[in-house]
């Protein structure tokens, strides 16, 4: 008869690992979504320049982070399943938003605790966000705060371009920097568009002059010239002879 007797010590050992990986793995799902939704309303607080919240809640959410990296400590299965990325992603996002817009330097990852992957995914979708800053200055006729953020974005993409890494390493970092070069240069081209039209615009109020606008103005008929012609006085005509005078 075999010999089955490791089974007592392997079962009980095996099912206590799983239900210690199982424990940090409910955890940490729950605390990413709280990271999700933190860095979601710091980028919030920034576009409404509300800059007290959002350095509150990136605190927070930095926080959170700390703990869940604690939880994990020991599990790198769980650690690396994927989710844990995206919570990442999106706060290096709203610490790299907040910074930049701010006039703050950028957080590093060694700064923030995220993977590099993270983080370099992070600061490139970042580039949306500031070009939703940009949308909301050109609205508001503030062009010359728009020239400072669009040179960041293009910062960022020049140095995003250069990494290239299988996608396994970098997270995918490759589409997303692809989607950074078509927002960065739709943002230029509206930004141009605004500045051509603004600039055209004054050069028209230039052309038309206070003096243009008066001899408009004088070439019109009055209104007394007006209400007499209404009452039936004709005016005087010069140079035209009638019938009835020529005869006589």
């Amino acid at each position: 008869m075999a010999d089955t007797s490791p089974l007592e010590s392997t079962i009980p050992r095996i099912v206590e690992a799983f239900a210690a990986k199982n424990a940090a793995r409910e955890l940490a799902l729950s605390s990413c979504r709280i990271i999700i939704r933190l860095s979601a309303n710091t980028i919030r607080a920034v576009h409404r320049e509300d800059w007290t919240q959002a350095r509150s809640l990136i605190t927070e959410a930095e926080a959170v982070h700390r703990q869940t990296l604690a939880a994990l400590d020991g599990h790198p299965a769980v650690y690396h399943a994927g989710f844990l990325h995206d919570a990442q992603k999106e706060l290096a996002e709203a610490g790299a938003t907040l910074a930049l817009l701010s006039g703050a330097p950028l957080p590093t990852p060694e700064d923030m605790g995220v993977e590099d992957a993270a983080w370099l995914n992070g600061i490139a979708e970042a580039i949306g966000e500031m070009r939703r800053w940009i949308l909301d200055r050109l609205r508001r006729g503030d062009y010359e705060a728009c020239e400072p953020v669009l040179g960041t974005m293009d910062d960022i993409y020049a140095v995003l371009v250069t990494i290239d890494f299988p996608d396994a390493l970098t997270g995918g970092l490759r589409r997303t920097t692809d989607q950074s070069r078509g927002i960065l240069e739709k943002t230029r081209g509206d930004l141009t568009m605004a500045m051509v039209q603004r600039e055209a615009i004054e050069a028209m109020a230039v052309v038309r002059s206070p003096t243009q606008a008066g001899g408009e103005m004088a070439a019109r008929p009055s209104k007394e010239g007006q209400a007499t012609v209404s009452r039936g006085f004709a005016a005087p005509t010069i140079g035209v002879v009638t019938r009835e005078e020529s005869s006589t």
